[in-house]
């Protein structure tokens, strides 16, 4: 096997990083890491390979980089989000100079799986976006293994969050020019979900009643499922500004074409901060366009059920649209997620969706699962000690494959 050099970007805020790099040390790798924060320098061990910490302004990053790149003969780059700020100046110049980036993000399957991309993930993946592609790579790929399983907390993830951003305390000394990616302070962001989850118990009871009145009635639902507005899959992925503008062109257009009986029920992310009241936003919207009778708001709730007796789902591009598709759920996509393929999410405009819209064609997700599931999923986790162990081993395999899985099937 060739032996490459790796540089590191930024990670997820937990051991996952430094055990990957470990493994590729050990199997004769070299591993050099770039820390932009005092949070990566936290999440890091001294002893693995060479680390640098950047503390210049994003202008002067792209030459730095290059300086890297050469001094150390960087065979490969590994990031953690293909929009981060710090990230695009290595993506956009890497492979003109023969760097393979590999991307990792949250899985598009879940919860036993990650993404590992090279060159982009979401919008900017390497999946093709032809349903016949699909279908004839899939028929030629053996069947699925059932992932390893796991059990990974919120909390847990939540300890290994709060762990970074102390550290983060330091910054003003170590990396005074840095600022976060998602553009809220951690103290707002803990602030948010500690009133969520306080709220959560009583949520939880209302809502458990208002869907199963959904799943029981006999009027036909839509269901629209919200997205973080700090989240790259709205703020880089897609057209719109927030959920506000997005809810605004939903509603707007479910009033005007909507069966005058059906309902559409809003789900809040389960993530949410709080940081904006969609409650608010949706009752002045229910008021403009005259729907206070027919918008169904849930902060809590169990999808599943929701996605088996929906009318049909309307996503910008959030992964609950593949586990629309999982239920046959009619689906139609806002913005161009890797699973917006005629035959599978609905062709045509959205003021038409709401009239009799078309289910998946179930062989084609059959052979679209298996085909990114084979190519660009990685079974494993970022945050508990077994699924970290699980996605380092798996990984390691994927970085130092050439081509790709993918490529060699593209």
């Amino acid at each position: 096997m060739q032996k490459r050099a790796f540089l590191f970007l930024q990670g997820v805020c937990s051991p996952f990083y430094q055990r990957l790099a470990k493994k590729l040390i050990d199997d004769g790798h070299r591993v050099v890491k770039v820390h932009f924060n005092a949070g990566d320098i936290a999440y890091w061990q001294g002893t693995l390979g060479k680390s640098h910490v950047f503390r210049g302004p994003l202008a002067e990053l792209p030459d730095y980089l290059r300086t890297l790149w050469q001094r150390y003969a960087i065979t490969d780059q590994v990031l953690f989000g293909d929009r981060r700020p710090v990230h695009l100046p290595a993506i956009e110049n890497a492979q003109a100079t023969g760097i393979r980036t590999h991307v990792f993000e949250e899985g598009y399957f879940r919860p036993f799986w990650i993404t590992l991309e090279r060159e982009g993930v979401n919008g900017h993946s390497l999946l093709p976006k032809d349903p016949a592609w699909f279908f004839e790579t899939g028929k030629m790929l053996p069947e699925l293994p059932k992932p390893v399983r796991f059990k990974s907390s919120f909390k847990l993830r939540a300890r290994h969050d709060v762990a970074y951003h102390l550290a983060g305390l330091a910054n003003p000394i170590v990396a005074p020019r840095y600022r976060n990616h998602a553009g809220i302070t951690a103290p707002k962001e803990y602030a948010g979900y500690i009133k969520r989850f306080t709220l959560l118990k009583r949520w939880k009871k209302l809502d458990t009643k208002r869907v199963n009145r959904l799943i029981e009635g006999s009027r036909p639902f839509f269901l629209l499922p919200l997205q973080l507005n700090t989240d790259a899959q709205i703020r880089d992925h897609s057209p719109y500004a927030d959920m506000a503008e997005v809810m605004d062109h939903v509603m707007g257009s479910f009033a005007e074409h909507a069966p005058s009986d059906a309902l559409l029920c809003i789900k809040n992310h389960p993530l949410d901060m709080l940081l904006v009241s969609h409650t608010h936003t949706v009752q002045r919207l229910a008021r403009f366009y005259g729907l206070q009778e027919r918008i169904v708001y849930l902060e809590s709730g169990d999808l599943e059920a929701l996605l088996r007796h929906a009318a049909g789902t309307v996503t910008v591009n959030s992964t609950v649209g593949i586990v629309s598709l999982e239920n046959a759920c009619p689906t139609f996509a806002l913005s161009d997620p890797i699973y917006n393929l005629s035959g599978l999410t609905c062709d045509g405009l959205l003021d038409e969706f709401w009239q009799s819209p078309p289910p998946p064609n179930g062989e084609l997700f059959d052979h679209f699962r298996k085909t990114v599931m084979h190519t660009v999923q990685v079974n494993g986790g970022f945050y508990c000690q077994p699924g970290i162990e699980l996605a380092v081993n798996n990984s390691a395999n994927t970085l130092t494959t050439c081509p790709s899985p993918l490529e060699k099937l593209l």
